[in-house]
């Protein structure tokens, strides 16, 4: 018997109100050696308290036309993402085994997440990722990855470092060159970001922070997804171009593969 080749579909879609509280909602859906899975999560810091939860069950998520609106039953999210840019997509990684395709479909919206009884309003970004090969076979070993929003501007980044290696930029919804990037500052042609020291989001290993709640999955995937490293960060940050500057909230991370 033949066994359908390996699909992963990750959408990440965050929200940050003017305060700083924030959502980030993750929705996954995978295909490999005959199981279909269905994963969501929600991570969200509201006034000051940070909670995870993560859950395999099925969730309704639909875009269409600029607008996405997701539903998490089982962990009582619901939430809105209408776009007020145009989306970007790029290919990341390709090789005869399968390749990584990036969908920046909202590089700045306006958002709304619903939390069992708390609301969130603010600006948004919702991106998704398919995948035809493993994570756990990339030839990567640290990968930088941010955004940033503001009423005016907005910026996306990706930074992959390994064997293979490739870092680029989205301004706007233009693809830009990624010049330098580091936890304080992004530097793009015409444009450079400056990221104040952020509140940790989630530090540690996807074992032991992301997956705690889905156990079962240490029975499909290999060990070394679990021992991979991951910071994440809720910043301030101001955007400054060659005609005007902005202030805005930056989400970005660090992520280190242990092979």
């Amino acid at each position: 018997m033949q066994t359908r080749p390996f699909m992963l579909a990750k959408w990440y879609l965050d929200c940050v109100t003017v305060e700083g509280d924030a959502a980030i909602v993750y929705c996954t859906e995978m295909n490999w050696r005959g199981v279909h899975l269905r994963l969501c999560s929600i991570l969200s810091r509201i006034g000051g308290n940070l909670r995870t939860r993560t859950s395999i069950s099925p969730y309704r998520l639909n875009s269409d036309d600029g607008q996405i609106s997701v539903e998490l039953a089982k962990l009582g999210v619901t939430g809105t993402w209408e776009s007020d840019s145009l989306p970007f997509e790029r290919v990341v990684y390709e090789q005869r085994a399968g390749s990584i395709r990036w969908n920046c479909l909202q590089p700045r919206s306006s958002a709304q997440v619903c939390i069992e009884d708390r609301v969130l309003r603010g600006l948004g970004y919702a991106e998704s990722l398919t995948l035809s090969i493993m994570p756990w076979k990339l030839p990567l070993k640290q990968l930088r990855w941010g955004r940033f929003v503001s009423p005016q501007d907005s910026l996306a980044w990706v930074d992959w470092q390994g064997s293979y290696c490739t870092r680029f930029a989205v301004h706007g919804s233009r693809e830009c060159t990624l010049l330098s990037v580091s936890d304080a500052e992004v530097t793009v042609p015409n444009a450079i970001l400056r990221i104040e020291p952020g509140i940790p989001l989630r530090s540690g290993r996807l074992g032991e922070t992301f997956l705690t709640d889905a156990p079962t999955l240490g029975k499909l995937f290999p060990h070394s997804l679990f021992n991979v490293i991951e910071r994440k960060w809720l910043c301030r940050a101001v955007l400054s171009t060659t005609d005007h500057s902005s202030a805005g909230w930056v989400i970005h991370e660090v992520v280190h593969w242990k092979t």
